[in-house]
Order: C-alpha cells, then structure tokens, then sequence
C-alpha cells in the first residue's frame, strides 16, 4: 500500500479509535454468546441477532460522535455518507453461524478506507479477547506485538482454509479440491477468525467464494502488514466497494503458487 499523508497525519489518534470500536463491539456481544436469543432471517437468509445490531450501533455511534464527516457502510444498517473520503466499513460479526451455535470462531470486523484505499484493519474475537490490527505504514500486531506472516512457499507444506465450502459454485468447489489436496491440511470454517490465522502463523492460504467489502476490508491492512498478499483469485487489488472472490496467502510467491492451481493451470 502505498504511503496516504492525510492517515500518516492522524495514524495514531485514528489506530486508537480503532481500538476504541473494537472495545465497544465486544461489550455490545459478550452478554449475548451462549445465551438463548431470537435468531432472525435476513433477505439473503442470513442470520442476524441483537449482538449484530447493537455492536454495529454502537459503533457507529461513536463514528457519528468523533468524526461526523467521514462515512460509514455497515452490514446491518447500511450506507451513511457514501461519498465521504474517509469510510469506516464495518462487519459487527462476521460468522453469526458460529456465534449462534456457541462456536468462538466469529470476529468483529472494523476497516477505514481513504478515497477507497485501506489504511487501517481490525479483526477481534470478543470471547477470546483476541485482536490483530494493521494500519498503513505498519507491522500488523496481535494483541499489541509485532506479528509476521510464515515465509515458506511450497504448497506441500501449507495450511489452507475457507470459510464455507457452499459459498463456492460447482467450479470453485472443483478449484478449490485441487488446492487443498495439494496442500498439507485444511480446514472449514472460520470466518474472519481464520485470515486471521495468516498474520498469526498458524495458515497459509485462505480463501472464499464471493463475499462483501465488509467481509474482507478490514482483512487487508492486517494480512499486507504482516508480510501477506490479499487480492480477488486473479490477483486484482480489492476495491473495497464490490463483492469480490478473495485470496489471501502468507506471501506473494504462495499466492501465485495457489492461483495457478485455482486457475487450473
């Protein structure tokens, strides 16, 4: 990513408002993880719970408070101030699934964006009071210590995950057996949880079939910071308005070695 002046200005003040929402999401869902609540439908057939809601409505709040101007795109409650340099894309849980069924696998997902390009990425598990945060021009930390993504490139030796394998079309499906057979192990499901585990070290590659901006925004200050490479399956930035395909890897050379075989090549 390239250096943005008006975030390296404010990088700090905006890094600990960042925080601050990330604290706000976890005391809006922690009463509500393993409780017995009402579990609704969206459009989409999505579930979405009263933790959902009033995570992103407190933080949006605190958006609305500290820095009017700047936007806001949050799965719940949608768009305010589209055309705002500055937007803050928000996924308040990101895995309702898992948080439904008691799994600490979901995360809150919190991304600001200047003139559509990332500066600044949080992925934090509530229960497990885990966070990664990955800002512009920084190394991304885990719980406030520097994190680097695993250095090896060969796909024998890699661990690769993915969120939900009925998210992929037929060929997808198909793309996505040949790379998991050429790597050493995978697993399925994890949401946010498991791009998470690039930065952490403990995977390679991750990826999904079409999801949302507030599905992957955030993910992309925090896997680039940590030395890792995020794009859609033929290598394009992510625009961060779009749905998109995304592909992420611990390194760029394991990220071309996984598009080759997710291409067919």
């Amino acid at each position: 990513m390239s250096d943005i002046p008006a975030f390296s200005m404010s990088a700090d003040a905006l890094v600990a408002f960042a925080n601050r929402l990330g604290d706000l999401a976890r005391d809006a869902i922690r009463p509500h993880f393993r409780k017995r609540i009402e579990i609704e439908s969206k459009a989409d057939a999505s579930p979405v719970t009263i933790a959902d809601r009033a995570a992103e409505a407190a933080m949006r709040q605190a958006i609305e408070a500290e820095y009017p101007d700047h936007g806001i795109y949050g799965e719940e409650y949608g768009h305010a101030r589209p055309d705002a340099p500055w937007q803050w894309i928000l996924d308040p849980i990101d895995g309702t699934k898992s948080f439904v069924t008691g799994l600490p696998i979901f995360g809150t997902l919190i991304a600001l964006t200047y003139e559509g390009q990332p500066v600044l990425g949080v992925i934090d598990q509530p229960i497990l009071s885990d966070r990664w945060l990955g800002a512009l021009g920084r190394p991304t930390t885990y719980n406030g210590q520097p994190v680097r993504a695993n250095t090896g490139t060969e796909l024998s030796g890699a661990a690769v995950m993915t969120t939900y394998v009925d998210l992929f079309t037929d060929s997808e499906s198909a793309a996505f057996n040949r790379l998991r057979k050429a790597c050493r192990l995978n697993r399925m499901s994890g949401d946010c949880i498991a791009y998470a585990m690039i930065p952490a070290g403990f995977a390679d590659i991750v990826l999904d079939g079409t999801v949302q901006p507030y599905d992957y925004a955030a993910l992309i200050p925090v896997i680039e910071g940590a030395g890792g490479l995020i794009t859609d399956w033929e290598g394009r930035a992510l625009d961060t308005k779009s749905p998109a395909r995304v592909l992420a890897a611990a390194n760029p050379a394991l990220h071309a070695a996984a598009r080759e075989i997710l291409s067919g090549a």
